[in-house]
């Protein structure tokens, strides 16, 4: 039998669902004879920032129905960023201790700020190791969302169940990211599970094995290398990352990404980062072969979050040099397709 607290908690998290409400659409500007509507759903709405807002807040729900968490549970993760930001807002709005074990170099101080508490380790990968032993330690529990993905229960919360409330009509493409692979999952299933005409296409960066694993329908593929754009793109196929009802990926140059983050901060003002330019590049891919085909109609792709520490990265030359990414030629094709309708050629390396 559930007990009060967790009643209590699953009926806060309701609340704050209901209170966080519903993250806007806004229109990507496109020229208009093409004939085709370009929307991008601005997760950047959301309480903490992003995304990773409704995953945070569904594996929460689903612990506490579970019985895995309950009242003065340690909540454990390894992860940083977002996720990280988003697991510390609800274990502050249900009173519970938080604790993310992240890298060396990585910054927690909107988790501390929150409430919670950071554990730095190093080598990296060895994150994931310390915070099962801290979790079993403390007799806490171990969130693990790379593998808790797979089977969440979005109890109403997905970005697909919203997205597809906000629209008339079902879209030629919906374009995400992957990172865990919930977002990607919960889309392909809604318009699978609805019989609906759309299709899913997920973007992938350099170093990711999405892509090729995908390409190989190899689960176990690995690159080992991690991903420069943060917040999609894994070394390893997760769990989480339902290839059977992706349609395509999309492998998109990570200097491409910074491009197309600039692009869509003239556009929106929205200061996003490289994994929503990912995003877009894909989504004008598509494009341009609907408009080669003569298909008009709505694609629709994910601004994944926004703020000013973007300001230090993708949207700053020192930044790009830095990482050896070259945005200009990208940059270039971008004003060639969008301002002089121009063809989506190759860019020059």
């Amino acid at each position: 039998m559930i007990s009060t607290w967790a009643t209590q908690a699953i009926g806060r998290l309701d609340q704050e669902q209901e209170w966080a409400g519903t993250t806007p659409l806004r229109e990507f500007p496109l020229p208009a004879g093409w004939g085709v509507r370009l929307l991008l759903k601005d997760e950047s709405a959301q309480p903490t920032g992003g995304l990773k807002h409704r995953l945070a807040r569904a594996l929460f729900r689903d612990a506490i129905v579970t019985g895995r968490i309950s009242e003065g549970t340690t909540v454990v993760e390894a992860t940083g960023g977002a996720m990280a930001t988003a697991q510390a807002y609800f274990a502050r709005l249900l009173g519970l201790p938080y604790i993310a074990v992240m890298p060396k170099k990585s910054s927690g101080v909107d988790v501390e700020r929150l409430g919670g508490t950071c554990r730095y380790v190093d080598p990296p990968l060895a994150v994931y190791g310390e915070a099962g032993h801290l979790a079993d330690r403390l007799g806490g529990h171990y969130l693990d969302h790379y593998t808790a993905a797979a089977t969440v229960d979005w109890h109403g919360g997905s970005l697909a169940e919203e997205l597809f409330r906000q629209v008339d009509e079902c879209p030629r493409w919906i374009v995400v990211g992957a990172g865990t692979g919930a977002t990607s999952a919960a889309v392909g299933r809604h318009l699978r599970g609805h019989g609906l005409p759309g299709r899913l296409a997920v973007v992938d960066p350099e170093n990711s094995a999405y892509f090729p694993g995908w390409t190989y329908g190899a689960a176990d593929y690995a690159t080992g290398m991690p991903s420069r754009i943060e917040g999609i793109g894994r070394p390893r196929m997760e769990p989480g990352f339902a290839t059977d009802v992706v349609d395509l990926v999309v492998p998109v140059p990570d200097a491409a990404s910074v491009a197309a983050a600039r692009r869509v901060r003239e556009a929106t003002g929205l200061a996003v980062g490289a994994a929503t330019g990912a995003n877009l590049w894909g989504a004008l891919e598509l494009i341009d072969r609907m408009r080669a085909e003569g298909v008009c109609g709505d694609v629709v792709t994910v601004i994944g979050d926004a703020g000013t520490r973007h300001l230090r990265t993708c949207h700053d030359d020192a930044w790009a040099e830095s990482k050896g990414l070259d945005w200009r030629p990208h940059a270039a094709r971008l004003t060639r397709l969008l301002d002089h309708e121009g063809p989506w050629t190759p860019a020059r390396e």
